[in-house]
């Protein structure tokens, strides 16, 4: 089932236009990357999905709703994550999960549990969020991202500042979440991430998808070794 159908997208900003007729689709169940320069458009298309943006001309329907006519129903069951998301500082790490879930009063401590158990923090969750390094406030946003089961996740550069292990971690907390039936959107600049995680992804340069299908379709095509060598062939 298809829960994410962008077609013919176009995005201005005065008179730069920053989306250029973009379209694809992401599925229940699908991990689905949006990988490109900086600049080239993919952050502004998150936030077009997440509704936070206005569509110039297209259409976004996500599981049955247009993002222009139902944002409000869009967002009781979708989660954004921002490349440059923030949490505050002056709230424990426990403190922001409960702020976060008494948006959602009837599994508010359901969703408290899960988030805490994402973030895996150990003790620091009850240390304030001033006090922890780039990696651990990274882990509490995904914690605080993941933990409410959306039907689709939208994630910007998901493992920024975090090590190895803790971005192996989270990777695999993106894998169980599609499994679960989620739709995940995402974006990165780590090519053997998105090559480990994504089921398919969209090339974008300059407003525009110029290439898109699974990893192994791509690596094919292009006689390439691995995503990143394919995204030099392409974008370059």
């Amino acid at each position: 089932m298809v829960a994410v159908d962008v077609k013919n997208l176009v995005k201005h900003f005065g008179s730069t236009e920053a989306v250029k007729d973009i379209s694809f689709t992401v599925n229940k169940g699908e991990i689905f990357g949006l990988i490109g320069p900086n600049g080239a458009g993919k952050t502004t298309a998150l936030r077009i999905v997440s509704t936070l943006l206005q569509i110039t001309s297209g259409s976004v329907n996500i599981l049955g709703f247009d993002v222009k006519k139902k944002p409000e129903e869009i967002r009781k069951f979708i989660s954004y994550l921002p490349e440059d998301a923030g949490a505050y500082k002056n709230l424990t790490g426990r403190a922001y999960l409960r702020f976060i879930a008494n948006f959602f009063e009837k599994q508010s401590q359901e969703i408290v549990s899960l988030g805490i158990e994402i973030a895996d923090l150990g003790d620091r969750i009850d240390d304030k969020v001033d006090t922890y390094s780039k990696g651990m406030k990274r882990r509490l946003l995904v914690g605080r991202a993941l933990m409410t089961k959306p039907k689709l996740a939208i994630l910007d550069e998901p493992t920024s500042g975090l090590d190895v292990v803790n971005a192996q971690e989270i990777r695999k907390i993106i894998k169980n979440t599609a499994r679960d039936g989620a739709a995940v959107l995402l974006s990165s600049h780590n090519m053997l991430e998105v090559e480990y995680l994504c089921d398919r992804i969209a090339l974008i340069a300059e407003g525009k998808i110029i290439e898109e299908g699974t990893p192994k379709a791509l690596l094919d095509k292009y006689d390439a070794n691995n995503i990143e060598e394919v995204f030099v062939q392409v974008v370059a």
